[in-house]
């Protein structure tokens, strides 16, 4: 018998982001046969389940042992129509995950297409575009270094004496100073931080400071990137940098060195036999490219329970404003060790980026990273090809698996490698427009110095000179740049990237096309900065040439001529354009597109918590915006009246009848203002919180913790937070920062309210709430008949359709005598035998009909 076919084809690997769609379907041959059944088996929808199986695994936190392909994989039925079975599921959770449909037939034998699993990468909705990345190495921020060649030669006499002398360093003080430059100026979203921990200065130290690589702590911060003021600690000024850069709407990176530590650390002194050995038993130094760093040791990565302390490190950082780890050297660290890790930073701080430093490493190495590792990102290596045939190729593998896994980023220049300015201002202006015209997704960076020219390679060991402020410079240009790749579609997700130049050629061309179809550009880069190059493309290719009559990085357009059926372009030595047939694009563009995919991605989720996946049927991702961005706490709370059928069909009419019914939300709202008070969230409501800036926040109850960052609505700023389904009344803290200035951590109070009250002590004690989810409620003592508070009340009503308020009292109460055979009982707490709080609550009563008679009531 024929095997069925399946679309994603098995064995092939997507990479898409929260917020999208995931269409899989199944054909068999036999279409679809009556009495025959269609199943997509996959661990899509069960993010936190996986991860509890990773860790669960490793053995290191106590958790219920559970095989990896068991909890987390379900089959989820497909719908057969039209000769297929298909599903469309959204896609709400970050990770990776597999995924694959077979058929089942009248006599239940299962059916598979053949191949392997398909994978999907899931990203973070926030990494759709504008990636553009700021490398910058904080020692050298603040006074440029003094060359004294005195101060120097008395340094190093005191060091042969054996005494230890330090230059000054730059503080991160001088690097937040710098934040409106590197985010206004240059216009980049991401500050990249090379590692920040304590270095070796009189044990093991090499070079005059010693190398941040050579870290002594895992979540300690250099005191000489501090600044002594009596009032502040290294890590209020780390966060005074992390909140400098997110006030501006950015990302902070971290370097991460889970392959090594500096000699002496911690870790070292604590566990040496983390570390490995050379069969000498001397400790082993890592090198590449035929360098060993003696300042160095290697860590054994196999030990599950360095993972732990690896993941505790982390999850520090992520508490200090952490958004992203770049993972120095992640190729050698193996693949169990990544899934570990990000399992448990991610069950925190689920869109945490990773972004792999696998240079040197073999590409299988890469690609695994990048699936089954759970990675988003990896350096790309185009910053080291250099002529038409190198480019071309390397572009070409680039641009394929990018696709597949996610963008490599193109760092123009990396602190590893010599400067670009160095080989002139033609070959540095050249270079930076290459990497970041060719990128995906926007995900282009360069190191601290690029915008100056800074010719000095940067020394880790050491203290370069930045050119902080030299004239002439490319901060304009580079400027120019990051508006263009934050701004148009074209180099956003989903754009199709097509190599129109031949291999070889000096002059590359490539085209642009946003994943809407209405927008184009083309690319064009002379790659040699001393010749001038020329470009003949010919059919279509020559129209696209033709047409794109605009530069959108703001230069007079190169001279075209036509030839034939074709059209020829010449290019000035080093020359970079981008054209286009006009200025302004046609599609969703900038600000407007990210703000509108985030209110999608945040409806989607919220639905996600609230109903199945699979029951949330097709649907324009801006209408669903659009309709939570209208109003996002009568969209929460008209959840409650949505019937899971309805969403299958027409999700976003049965949406909107939901939203206009009048009904009252179940929704909690929370403001600044209630900050200075303790909010009860009742059992079954959603937690809106709303500011007029943005803001992140963190709620903790004993030992869980939830963290959020706002996404920007019509008129402020949200987070939700999923209804509470605790038995138990429990209170929680909050921590609450508005990213404006001055920045100031406010501290808060919430009572989550248990949807089971604590039975009282006596029945006397206890009360009875009914509420029918429209503004109306009876608050009823136990002892039927008695009044203890002004809100006690048979029927009390909220008059106002929209906004909580103290409810009119209609019905106070009710006092009921029951006459038993001529003797009178009064209905109270002395008759009173038990009572079911509901809702429909059941008062049982016991009363006296004389001659030791009793009646039961209720």
């Amino acid at each position: 018998m024929l095997r069925p076919t399946m679309e994603p084809a098995p064995g092939t690997h997507w990479v898409r982001y929260v917020g999208d769609r995931l269409h899989v379907c199944l054909l068999h041959p036999e279409g679809v046969a009556k009495g025959w059944k269609a199943f997509l088996r996959t661990n899509l929808t069960r993010a936190e389940c996986a991860r509890a199986e990773v860790i669960a695994l490793a053995g290191v936190v106590s958790r219920e042992p559970r095989t990896f392909a068991g909890a987390s994989w379900r089959d989820i039925p497909l719908q057969g129509s039209d000769g297929a079975w298909c599903l469309d599921l959204p896609l709400t959770e970050v990770g990776h995950f597999r995924a694959k449909a077979y058929c089942v037939d009248p006599e239940g034998r299962q059916h598979w297409p053949e191949g392997s699993d398909f994978g999907l990468s899931v990203n973070p909705d926030k990494l759709r575009s504008a990636n553009l990345i700021y490398c910058a190495f904080p020692r050298l921020f603040g006074k440029a270094p003094t060359r004294d060649p005195e101060a120097e030669g008395s340094s190093e006499f005191l060091e042969q004496l054996g005494w230890t002398a330090l230059p000054p360093s730059g503080k991160l003080r001088d690097l937040t100073a710098q934040v409106p430059h590197i985010f206004d100026g240059l216009g980049c979203r991401i500050l990249h931080l090379l590692p920040l921990a304590p270095t070796p200065t009189t044990y093991a130290r090499l070079g005059r400071f010693g190398s941040p690589y050579a870290g002594l702590d895992l979540t300690a911060i250099d005191p000489a990137l501090v600044t002594f003021d009596g009032r502040t600690t290294a890590e209020d000024q780390f966060q005074e940098l992390a909140d400098a850069v997110h006030a501006q709407g950015g990302m902070v990176f971290l370097d991460l060195v889970a392959h090594h530590t500096g000699w002496g650390s911690r870790l070292m002194e604590r566990h040496p036999g983390w570390f490995r050995r050379e069969p000498s038993g001397r400790f082993q130094n890592p090198g590449a490219w035929g360098v060993v760093w003696g300042d160095l040791v290697e860590l054994e990565d196999s030990h599950p329970h360095l993972w732990e302390v690896l993941a505790e490190a982390l999850l520090v950082w992520c508490r200090r404003g952490v958004d992203g780890f770049r993972c120095d050297a992640g190729y050698m660290v193996p693949l169990g060790a990544w899934q570990y890790i990000q399992a448990r930073v991610r069950e925190r701080f689920p869109d945490t980026v990773f972004l792999l430093e696998g240079l040197g490493g073999a590409w299988e190495l890469t690609e695994s990273l990048l699936s089954e590792g759970g990675m988003q990102w990896a350096y790309s290596e185009l910053f080291q090809n250099y002529d038409g045939q190198q480019v071309a190729a390397y572009l070409d593998h680039a641009l394929r698996q990018s696709l597949r896994l996610g963008p490599l980023v193109n760092y123009s220049e990396t602190h590893d490698n010599p400067r670009l300015a160095a080989k002139g201002v033609a070959w540095s202006l050249m270079r930076n427009r290459l990497c970041a015209l060719t990128s995906g997704c926007g995900a282009f960076g360069y190191t601290c110095g690029v915008e100056w020219l800074a010719e000095e390679r940067i020394d880790v060991h050491g203290r370069s000179d930045l050119a902080w402020g030299r004239e002439p410079n490319l901060v304009a240009e580079l400027a120019g740049v990051a508006k263009l790749l934050a701004g148009h579609p074209c180099f956003f997700d989903g754009a199709r990237l097509r190599r129109l130049s031949p291999t070889g050629s000096q002059v590359l061309a490539l085209e642009r096309t946003s994943q809407e179809g209405v927008d184009r550009c083309l690319v064009l880069v002379n790659l040699d900065p001393e010749h001038p190059g020329f470009l003949v493309l010919q059919h279509e290719d020559g129209n696209l040439l033709r047409e794109c009559s605009v530069d959108l990085l703001g230069q007079t357009p190169p001279s075209r001529s036509s030839i034939g059926d074709g059209c020829r372009v010449d290019l000035a030595p080093g020359d970079a354009y981008c054209l286009a047939e006009s200025v302004k694009p046609q599609g969703l563009a900038g600000d407007a597109y990210r703000h509108a995919r985030a209110q999608a991605a945040w409806a989607l989720q919220q639905l996600s918590l609230a109903f199945p996946s699979e029951t949330l049927g097709p649907c324009s991702w801006r209408a669903l915006g659009a309709l939570a961005a209208g109003d996002p706490f009568v969209f929460l709370g008209s959840m409650g009246r949505v019937k899971g059928a309805d969403l299958e069909t027409d999700p976003l009419g049965m949406l909107e009848r939901a939203m206009a019914s009048g009904h009252y939300p179940t929704v909690q709202l929370w403001e600044s203002s209630d900050l200075n008070r303790v909010l009860p969230v009742p059992p079954g409501h959603w937690l809106l919180f709303r500011d007029t800036e943005p803001f992140r926040l963190r709620l903790r109850f004993g030992s869980t913790e939830w963290h959020a960052q706002s996404i920007p609505m019509p008129g402020g700023h949200i987070a939700a937070y999923p209804p509470w389904a605790g038995l138990k009344e429990e209170d929680a803290d909050l921590e609450f920062l508005r990213l404006v200035e001055p920045f100031r951590r406010e501290q808060g109070k919430l009572r989550f309210l248990g949807s089971e009250a604590d039975m009282p002590s006596t029945l006397r004690e206890g009360l009875v709430l009914l509420t029918n989810g429209r503004g109306a409620m009876a608050r009823i003592p136990v002892d039927l008949g008695k009044v203890t508070s002004k809100y006690d009340c048979l029927l009390g009503a909220n008059l106002d359709s929209r906004d909580p308020c103290d409810r009119h009292v209609l019905v106070k109460r009710a006092r009921i005598w029951v006459n038993a055979d001529g003797f009178l009982t009064a209905l109270d707490a002395d008759s009173l035998e038990s009572v079911e709080p509901g809702p429909s609550a059941t008062w049982t009563f016991l009363v006296n009909a004389g001659d030791g008679r009793r009646v039961r009531l209720w």
